[in-house]
C-alpha cells in the first residue's frame, strides 16, 4: 500500500479542532483529512485525564480502521492529557500535538503582561505548568481558566451577544488592564477572535497553535516520506460521535468561516 496517499487523522473533543484544520488544510492543501469531533463528550477541559486517554485511545482505534498516515491531536487538553501515552502506545504512528502559544507570546516585548486562556485541565495539568515556570524571567504570565466558553461555541454562534457578556464578564479585570498578548490555549478560541479583538485594544496581540502544529505536521511526514504527491487533490471529510445532521451542518459552516 502506497501510504503517501492515505488519510491524516484530526481530532478534538468538538468542533474547535476545525480551527487547526483550516491551517493544516491550508498548508498541506494536497492532503486528505478525517476530522473527528467527539462531540458526545465535550468538553474534554472539565473531565478527569483518565477520561481524556479512554476517549482518545478510541478515536485512535477509529482512526487505525482508517488506515491513516498520521495524526494531530487538534486539542490542548487532549495533548496535555494523552498525547504521551499514545505516543507510546502506537510508536509506528506519527502523532502531533497541539501547544499553547506562550513561548512566542512571551517574546512580544520586554517582560510583556500575557494572559493565558484556556479550559481547567489545561491549566491544571503538569505538562502546562513546566512549560509555563519554564517561561516566568520573561514574562509576567496570568492564567484564566474558562469553564464554559466551549459549550457556548459548540453552540454554534461563536460571536453572538451572548458570547460577547459572557466573555466581558469572564476577562473583568483584563479588560481594565489589558495584557500585552493572549494566548488562546484552547482550540476553540480562536473562532471568538473577532468578539476578543473588540473587548481588547487595538495593541493587544492574539496566538494560538495552529501554524506551529502545521509546520511540525510537514516535518514528520516529510522525515517519514510521506507526503502526499504533488499531483493529489487534497479533501476534508467529517466524522462525529453524535453523527448528528446539526453537527456535520455547524462543522461544515466553521471550517468555511474559519480564519
Amino acid at each position: 500500500m502506497n501510504f503517501n496517499h492515505s488519510p491524516i487523522g484530526v481530532f478534538d473533543s468538538g468542533v474547535g479542532g476545525i480551527s487547526v484544520l483550516k491551517v493544516l488544510h491550508r498548508e498541506l492543501p494536497g492532503e486528505q483529512f478525517l476530522y473527528y469531533g467527539d462531540t458526545k463528550n465535550a468538553p474534554y477541559g472539565t473531565k478527569t485525564p483518565e477520561e481524556v486517554l479512554g476517549y482518545c485511545r478510541e478515536i485512535l482505534d477509529f482512526f487505525k480502521k482508517q488506515q491513516v498516515k498520521a495524526v494531530v491531536i487538534a486539542c490542548n487538553t487532549a495533548t496535555a492529557a494523552a498525547a504521551a501515552a499514545l505516543r507510546a502506545e502506537n510508536p509506528e504512528l506519527p502523532i502531533i500535538g497541539v501547544e499553547p502559544a506562550i513561548k512566542p507570546a512571551a517574546l512580544v516585548g520586554s517582560h510583556p503582561k500575557v494572559l493565558v486562556m484556556a479550559t481547567p485541565m489545561t491549566l491544571h495539568l503538569d505538562k502546562f505548568r513546566t512549560l509555563a515556570k519554564t517561561l516566568v524571567p520573561l514574562a509576567d504570565l496570568i492564567t484564566l481558566p474558562c469553564p464554559g466558553l466551549v459549550e457556548l461555541i459548540e453552540a454554534g454562534e461563536p460571536n453572538s451577544a451572548q458570547v460577547r457578556a459572557f466573555l466581558a464578564r469572564l476577562l473583568g479585570e483584563q479588560l481594565r488592564d489589558p495584557p500585552d498578548a493572549v494566548v488562546l490555549g484552547c482550540t476553540h478560541y480562536p473562532f471568538v477572535l473577532p468578539t476578543l479583538r473588540e473587548l481588547f485594544p487595538e495593541k493587544t496581540l492574539f496566538f494560538d497553535g495552529a501554524e506551529g502544529t502545521a509546520r511540525q505536521l510537514r516535518r514528520r511526514l516529510q522525515e517519514e516520506d510521506l507526503l502526499a504527491p504533488p499531483s493529489l487533490e487534497g479533501s476534508v471529510r467529517f466524522f462525529s460521535s453524535k453523527n448528528d445532521p446539526e453537527t456535520y451542518l455547524l462543522m461544515q459552516k466553521l471550517f468555511h468561516s474559519a480564519p
